[in-house]
């Protein structure tokens, strides 16, 4: 079976060798079964990270310098179209320990708070192994599963490859969690606010510049985490027998990022590096999605699932051949709305299942964390955004938007109301529904979900953070969200989130500056300071 890649850009090798011509390698097929399904496979060692779009220097970021991850590239495959399929850790995570969508196993709402067992006979990836005979181990401290079990120690055997028994096989994850927010700054490569470069629906400001920068150094810092790992494989003599994957578990954790159906928030890095078995130096733009990596890593073990999965091989037709990818986002905390979304290499629709809700309504999280929420607030109070950075801060959203992938790569200007893209917007809603309907039999959005009538029309306070602590227990956010007032701060709130922010966004990359608490806490207060 023949998989066709172009040359990998990741190192000027490739760079050279792509101004010649481009000449298309395959990848080989997966060996067959040895006879002791106990020795001679591959280890696996899947490499996520967190909140992080294809934000990497073999991807053509500018600014970033990641070069443990190109190195791993430039050894496999990096896949150009991979995508997750949903833009949140807990509801990604749970597709990706499964090879499921996660509407299909009911582990579509993020900080699901009644979890329940796999339905349809489906088991975690990591138990498939255990009775296949590997060893298997989690290497960092969550699991973020929306189902149960759910723990550590229910969903793996250990903590390290190294408790393994002689010549049995290892299926290790490891997380690196330090792309999520809050971010530390890499005083080893600081990186200039004048060498990164703004996506247009970001305001082109010092401010936002220095946002983004911070996060690329945040990554720097990842990547040697990540060399560390992969230098561990060649000492200790394991690196020719481990098939490696390395992905993001969704998109950046920035405005129309993390949380959202856009690009940015479910567009990821995907890398595969396989000695022996996967030619070196390959680019793939297949549409590939984050459950892929089940099907594939189970058949590179040899190991048959009990229920056919959603995802398919990274190395079958039916990749290569694949047309459209999907996603959803539900419930993100107790922030209530509902998207669902399907892709191909030229267009991306996204049905919004609530239009009546702004897509920055009230969420806690992300009002304390995001630095750039509070100043493009604040520039969109005042009038001074572009229209189509505006867009995003409107009051409510229309029910579908398409866009030109092609034309428009960015997804700034709707298409669905353009006569011209009606054939489009008619085949992409068709394909979409069949896909909510005998896929993922989608259960849509209930009017508990929706809470219509349960809040006041409007919001009595200064924000709507203040409100919803002084009256957390009087209603069930749980079951009904938090209300979808908008906007979710007076200017003067904002203002003042933008001038707490500014002394920690700008703070010296060997300095420590504390981070600011611009919501009301939940947990207490951790004391270290960020640096």
């Amino acid at each position: 079976m023949l998989h066709r890649m172009k040359p990998n850009h990741c190192t000027v090798f490739f760079l050279i060798f792509m101004s010649l011509g481009a000449v298309a390698t395959s990848a080989p097929v997966i060996a067959d079964e040895p006879a002791n399904p106990t020795l001679d496979r591959p280890n696996i060692l899947w490499i996520m990270i967190e909140d992080w779009s294809p934000d990497l220097s073999c991807y053509g970021t500018k600014g970033v310098h990641t070069p443990h991850v190109d190195q791993l590239a430039s050894q496999g495959i990096r896949y150009e179209s991979a995508f997750t399929t949903s833009p949140v850790c807990s509801t990604s995570r749970s597709a990706m320990m499964t090879g499921f969508h996660q509407n299909y196993i009911r582990a579509n709402q993020h900080r699901e708070y009644d979890k329940q067992p796999l339905p349809h006979g489906i088991k975690p990836i990591p138990h498939l192994f255990q009775e296949a005979g590997y060893f298997t181990a989690l290497m960092s401290y969550k699991t973020d599963c929306n189902f149960t079990p759910n723990t550590k120690t229910e969903l793996f055997m250990g903590e390290d490859w190294s408790d393994r028994n002689p010549d049995q096989p290892f299926f290790a994850r490891i997380t690196f969690g330090g792309t999520h927010r809050p971010w530390h700054r890499d005083p080893q490569r600081p990186i200039d606010i004048d060498e990164v470069e703004l996506p247009p629906y970001y305001p082109d400001t010092p401010f936002c510049r220095r946002d983004w920068a911070n996060g690329l150094e945040q990554m720097q810092l990842v990547d040697r985490e990540v060399g560390t790992l992969l230098k561990r494989l060649d000492d200790e003599g394991l690196a020719d027998n481990t098939l490696v994957f390395f992905l993001g578990d969704h998109g950046r954790c920035h405005i129309r990022g993390k949380q959202f159906l856009y690009d940015g928030g479910i567009h990821i890095p995907m890398i595969v590096r396989w000695p022996g078995k996967v030619d070196a130096g390959q680019v793939s733009d297949d549409l590939v999605m984050s459950i892929d990596v089940c099907a594939t890593v189970l058949e590179a073990a040899g190991i048959e699932a009990p229920v056919p999965m959603h995802g398919k091989s990274l190395f079958s037709d039916e990749v290569k051949n694949r047309k459209y990818v999907f996603a959803a986002r539900d419930k993100m905390d107790e922030t209530h709305d509902s998207m669902r979304a399907i892709r191909s290499h030229d267009f991306k629709l996204i049905q919004n299942l609530m239009p009546e809700r702004p897509w920055c309504q009230y969420n806690r999280y992300k009002e304390g964390a995001y630095p750039m929420l509070a100043a493009m607030n604040v520039m969109h109070m005042k009038g001074e955004l572009t229209p189509q950075q505006a867009i995003f801060l409107a009051s409510e959203k229309p029910e579908v938007e398409l866009f030109d992938l092609k034309n428009d790569p960015h997804e700034l200007n709707n298409l669905a109301g353009d006569p011209k893209y009606a054939s489009v917007k008619a085949e992409l809603l068709a394909k979409l529904n069949d896909w909510r309907t005998n896929v993922i039999d989608d259960q849509g959005v209930s009017d508990d979900f929706r809470a219509t009538g349960v809040f006041p029309e409007s919001n009595p306070e200064s924000s709507v953070d203040d409100w919803v602590t002084k009256n957390a227990k009087k209603y069930d956010f749980n079951n009904n969200g938090w209300p979808a007032w908008y906007p979710t701060r007076t200017l003067a709130e904002w203002e003042k989130a933008v001038a707490a922010w500014e002394p920690y966004l700008f703070r010296e990359s060997d300095g420590s500056v504390a981070r600011p608490q611009t919501v009301h806490a939940t947990k207490k207060k951790k004391s270290k300071i960020k640096k």
